[in-house]
């Protein structure tokens, strides 16, 4: 069984949030890590909050096929190989289907749905070439259950589940194991993706009442990247203890 300090793992959705918790815990347990976002600054400060890691940064928009192309590349060079990719690029704008936010729903579906098919093409023939890997996305509550106001972000975080159940599927002879992680309320800055200002305010709310923090979610994401290469942890839902929904 590989540990998980000798695994190449590469993050996107890395400069806050679940995704900078994810580098904060792989990186205590000395995991090599190729850290992608669009915020390159962000992501220099957590290379240097971190000393003792081993951390490649890369400026990386997810929703661009050659930049996460590019972000699998540095890791193959750097370290020969990848053992894991984490999807974990997301954003979270909400408003009633009736406002007709056509730009909004375009920004989700090419964040949340293509970021994530991206990430997937740009690793898995490297992956299936060296007939082992670990593919992993953040999904959501909201992929298990619609409300009202969060239809589309529902919709792309459905579709999600739905690539990685059919990944899995195609993959899981190749040694390609596949992991779904979908938090409920944490306390992360998805809430700025949200134009309209009530439901922003409602949503840092929801957050200050109910939100966990993301160290929480980057354990379950380190759980599942230490398994033994024989068990696959398919799906996570990790929900605040009073959340509800």
């Amino acid at each position: 069984m590989m540990s998980i300090s000798e695994k190449v793992i590469i993050i996107t959705g890395a400069s806050s949030g679940i995704g900078a918790a994810t580098v904060k815990v792989l990186a205590q347990q000395h995991a090599k890590l190729v850290i992608g976002a669009r915020r390159l600054a962000r992501l220099t400060a957590l290379k240097q909050a971190l000393p003792n890691a081993t951390i490649v940064p890369q400026q990386v928009d997810v929703t661009n096929y050659e930049d996460v192309q590019a972000l699998v590349q540095t890791a193959l060079d750097h370290f020969g190989r990848v053992d894991a990719f984490y999807n974990n690029a997301g954003i979270m704008p909400v408003n009633a289907m009736s406002v007709g936010a056509r730009d909004e729903w375009q920004q989700i579906l090419d964040v949340n749905v293509t970021g994530v098919l991206n990430g997937i093409a740009a690793v898995l023939p490297t992956m299936i070439k060296q007939q082992h890997g670990h593919i992993l996305a953040t999904d959501s509550v909201a992929g298990h259950v619609a409300v009202p106001d969060h239809v589309v972000y529902s919709g792309s975080k459905f579709a999600v589940r739905a690539i990685m159940e059919g990944l899995r599927q195609e993959q899981y002879q190749n040694n390609i194991r596949t992991t779904l992680i979908s938090p409920g309320s944490v306390a992360t800055e998805l809430y700025q993706s949200i134009a309209d200002e009530t439901h922003q305010q409602a949503e840092i709310d929801i957050e200050k009442q109910l939100g966990i923090d993301p160290v929480n979610i980057a354990r379950a994401v380190a759980f599942a990247i230490n398994a033994p290469e024989s068990v696959a942890v398919n799906e996570m839902v990790i929900r605040p203890t009073k959340q509800a929904i």
